[in-house]
This record gives C-alpha cells, structure tokens and sequence, in this order.
C-alpha cells in the first residue's frame, strides 16, 4: 500500500464520518462539496472534513483509492457512500439518515 493510500484509509478507519471535499466544512470551495456539507450539517451528523485542495497526492489518491473520479466522497464506518449527486438523492429519500442509524450514528431528527 502507498504512503498516500496508508494516510487515507487511516483517515477512513479512524473517523465514523469522513468527507473528503474541496476547502473545508466551514468554507466549502466547490457547490458540491457545499451541498454534501448542508445535508450532513441538516441532519446534525458529527463528521472529519479533509480538504484536498491542501493536498495533491490525497486528491489524487482518494480517487484510486474509492474507484470514484470525483469530489467530494463520503465514508460512513469505513465504507463509501458516494458523491453529491448519491448523497443527495439519499437523503431525500430518508436513506442517509437509515444508514447514519444502521451504522450507530445518531441524527438530529427532522421537527
């Protein structure tokens, strides 16, 4: 396993919830990373963001790593969940919130 391959999967096993995104939770640097960043703020979800605008290898490498050309990536409990678009679609089908629940994961309910 490569150096960057180590450093991501480390991040992938030591965090229930990783985002791999452009810029940061408090200042997304991309839509799509800002929509992924709404939805898990919407549903009270505690996650690690990890920019990869900071760093090429991880930016490259999270892309081999999920076999996903894009960003930002979503990681529940070490597995991958998908994009924005499958993020989306997810939650607006209650399915996000289904497996957050499945996974242990508590979320804010919906008032």
């Amino acid at each position: 396993m490569s150096d960057v391959n180590a450093r991501i999967d480390a991040e992938v096993k030591n965090n229930d919830v990783v985002l791999f995104m452009k810029g940061t939770p408090q200042f997304p640097m991309c839509g799509f990373s800002g929509q992924v960043v709404q939805i898990l703020g919407y549903i009270g979800v505690p996650y690690k963001g990890v920019n990869v605008l900071e760093d090429q290898e991880i930016r490259e490498g999270i892309k081999a790593y999920s076999n996903w050309p894009t960003i930002p990536q979503l990681y529940v409990k070490g597995e991958f969940v998908g994009g924005c678009d499958i993020t989306r679609e997810m939650f607006q089908a209650g399915e996000l919130q289904a497996l957050f629940e499945e996974k242990g994961i508590s979320v804010k309910q919906a008032s």
